[in-house]
């Protein structure tokens, strides 16, 4: 059974200037901390242009903050374009603070980005801290290349900061994956803090066999927010133009993130094409997956999660601009024998890419391919959260059944 907390608040906060995989893993793990202790509350502080799209358990909800985009050369900009970036950033930094403040969360967990966007989290770090909240920094299995995740941290000092403002850093993935600080000069303030918890494992959903996603023997194209999947999209369409014997169906997620004129354009590509069916988007790509038969990707960190927890074949195409995230997962699960992996220019070549689909449909899935790769990030998380509780006295925390 549950156990219960009595009024306690975890704050989560995710930036969102680019996909969607921030505000998928806070969510994720907002669930399972609510499924798991039924008195607690968590509140979500997103930048994500379509946060309500999403559906969010009972106790769970999110601050929408303006939102700033991540253009393909590493820039932001204001997704108002009338608004000036430096008066978006003042109010996002005036919501994250008041939000806070109203709130006054037991712990606040951060996504990925130490100090926020543009270090607008930082205040309201140093404000949390003199409360006595716990202090939390997750980061994926993997950030970027070391020499260039070092030369962004430097800037700001970050790895200090770190060690000075930050209770514990959770790493979602294993040790034995990838240490997401590797190449890096990390001081013992910093080392000493990193707890690998583990991948997220993801469920679907009670219906996922309904008719709504159905039980079709497809390949399932994914491209994440969709923002820089172009060219997978125009690569999965090349080949199966190419090759008349590749009659395996597709169903293609564009993602709500890509440009409009391009979801067009791939729509009127496919139309009457008798194996590739077109989605915009699917709030519950967990269900998807779960009844794909493979899935080809570009690689993102929960769509590996979800690979694993539904023991997909997976292909994977990783893009390596503006950061080198995927590319540097992809090697090294393709190392670990988890997925197939091909780069873009292989994929570009429509009948070498159709090839590797068909090699793909006749792949292991993970569990065979890789055993013993595990995923207990979410309940690490949840026996961590409840010592906390109790090393604080245990105001909040009663082991009594609810």
């Amino acid at each position: 059974m549950p156990r219960r907390l009595g009024n306690a608040r975890i704050l989560m906060y995710s930036h969102d200037t680019f996909g969607l995989g921030h505000l998928r893993r806070c969510r994720t793990i907002a669930h399972s901390l609510v499924e798991d202790y039924r008195g607690l509350n968590v509140l979500i502080v997103s930048g994500a242009t379509i946060a309500g799209a999403f559906d969010y358990r009972a106790r769970v909800d999110f601050v929408k903050i303006p939102s700033v985009i991540k253009l393909r050369n590493g820039e932001y900009t204001s997704m108002d374009r009338h608004i000036d970036l430096q008066e978006t950033m003042k109010m996002r930094q005036s919501i994250i603070r008041h939000t806070a403040e109203s709130f006054e969360p037991d712990i606040f967990i951060i996504d990925k980005e130490p100090l926020g966007l543009r270090n607008e989290v930082e205040d309201t770090l140093a404000y949390l801290k003199t409360r006595g909240t716990t202090l939390i920094l997750g980061l994926r299995d993997v950030m970027d290349a070391p020499h260039l995740l070092e030369a962004e941290w430097k800037r700001n000092d970050v790895l200090r900061k770190i060690g000075n403002l930050y209770d514990d850093v959770w790493i979602y993935g294993p040790p034995d994956f990838y240490d997401p600080l590797t190449g890096i000069d990390v001081p013992a303030s910093v080392r000493s803090k990193m707890n690998f918890v583990g991948f997220l494992q993801r469920k679907a959903s009670l219906d996922a066999g309904s008719s709504q996603v159905g039980k079709e023997d497809y390949l399932l194209v994914t491209t994440g927010g969709g923002g820089d999947g172009a060219d997978l999209v125009r690569d999965v369409i090349g080949a199966y133009n190419a090759d008349p014997t590749l009659t395996h169906k597709a169903v293609i997620v564009l993602g709500p993130y890509m440009p409009a004129e391009q979801r067009g354009n791939f729509r009127e590509a496919c139309e009457g094409h008798p194996h590739l069916e077109i989605l915009e988007f699917d709030n519950r790509m967990e269900d998807r997956i779960a009844n794909a038969r493979a899935v080809i990707a570009m690689g993102g960190y929960n769509t590996y999660c979800e690979i694993l927890s539904f023991d997909k074949p997976a292909l994977i195409v990783p893009r390596t601009q503006p950061r080198e995230e995927q590319l540097i997962r992809a090697t090294r699960a393709s190392e670990l024998g988890l997925v197939s992996m091909i780069s873009g220019d292989e994929s570009a070549d429509s009948l070498r890419f159709a090839g590797a689909i068909k090699d793909l449909l006749k792949r292991d899935p993970p569990s065979i391919s890789a055993p013993g790769m595990q995923l207990e990030g979410l309940p690490n998380i949840s026996r961590i959260v409840a010592d906390w509780f109790q090393r604080k006295g245990d105001s909040h925390l009663s082991l009594a059944q609810g």
